[in-house]
């Protein structure tokens, strides 16, 4: 059930609603409370991060061409996608890899990675990196973490500040583009 969660949030473009980061830390502190095997769970998640992005990567590049001669409408431009082409040929490691730290952005980039063309042998590297460091680094500090008093005391205070810390940038953006003077792209870097 974890991996199929992990998955639907990394790979379905319908799991953007998915708790990925509290999820994970949840089952770090479950883990370290001796009811699951840490290291059996880390792989398993892992392979479902990776296997979800696979499969994000793999729709967007099979919708892209229809995406490309789509014409604009109110909602879609033209110019968003070569926009996003262009950005993923020069930021796509990075991003997919901040990607996997940030709720909605997580389900959709490797998605639009496959939409922009990028390279498979590079997304491929940076999907592996991003999806090791993503489910190993917030299930050991659940593990971790989830032995101090304090944290045990205040479990849900805790997990709500994750989804808080995790949809920040998010909340940070939106307020950036809202108030940026007219003309000005954020994509456009």
């Amino acid at each position: 059930m974890l991996a199929a969660v992990v998955f639907a949030e990394t790979g379905l473009l319908v799991g953007f609603f998915l708790p990925g980061d509290s999820l994970l830390f949840t089952v770090g502190v479950v883990a370290g409370a001796g009811s699951l095997d840490i290291v059996r769970i880390c792989v398993l998640l892992v392979v479902a991060s990776i296997l979800g992005d696979q499969n994000g990567y793999l729709l967007g590049y099979r919708t892209g061409p229809a995406i490309f001669s789509r014409k604009d409408s109110l909602l879609f431009k033209q110019e968003y996608i070569t926009r996003t082409q262009r950005f993923f040929e020069r930021h796509g490691g990075k991003t997919l890899i901040y990607a996997k730290f940030v709720p909605f952005v997580r389900t959709f980039a490797p998605f639009m990675a496959g939409v922009g063309r990028m390279r498979y042998r590079r997304f491929l590297s940076f999907n592996v990196f991003g999806g090791l460091g993503w489910v190993v680094l917030l299930t050991l500090a659940g593990y971790e973490l989830g032995e101090i008093p304090f944290i045990r005391h205040n479990f849900e205070k805790v997990v709500l500040g994750i989804v808080l810390v995790s949809v920040l940038p998010v909340i940070i953006q939106v307020v950036k583009e809202r108030f940026a003077p007219a003309g000005t792209a954020t994509l456009n870097q």
